[in-house]
């Protein structure tokens, strides 16, 4: 396969899964020295390690839920618990994997996942709004 090939197939699958206007806005944003890594990723991540088949989308998106908790990556978190709904996480399975990140990565990781993962479960009325948002302090 080309990297051209790889580029379109991970294309497909970027959008499939973070939706076609938020990919299509980082790549129209991209001026050349971005549009490298926006081939990195949509190749790389996308056009492989996603299209392949040993693992269903649902479980790779449960799998990036708990690495970048690990990470403490929250706006690349906030990308991907929106991917996980549309692979077909749900809400209690997304709580499930933050409790389990939360044991092995730590709480202060561990709270600001939850605190991520909630503001984008409200967002997208998954979960009801508040009345106040979740403490933002660390614990």
């Amino acid at each position: 396969m080309t990297q051209s090939e790889k580029f379109e197939r991970g294309l497909k699958v970027r959008r499939e899964v973070l939706g076609a206007d938020y990919v299509d806005g980082s790549i129209a944003r991209a001026d050349d020295f971005m549009m490298a890594f926006q081939t990195i990723t949509t190749e790389w991540c996308w056009g492989h390690a996603w299209a392949r088949e040993g693992l269903s989308r649902k479980t790779r998106s449960m799998i990036n839920i708990a690495m970048l908790t690990a990470l403490n990556k929250p706006a690349e978190l906030r990308l991907h618990v929106k991917g996980a709904l549309t692979n077909g996480v749900t809400v209690d399975e997304i709580k499930e994997i933050l409790i389990h990140a939360t044991t092995y990565c730590g709480v202060p990781a561990g709270l600001e996942a939850f605190k991520t993962a909630h503001a984008v479960l409200v967002e997208v009325g998954a979960l009801p709004a508040t009345k106040s948002p979740p403490d933002t302090a660390s614990v």
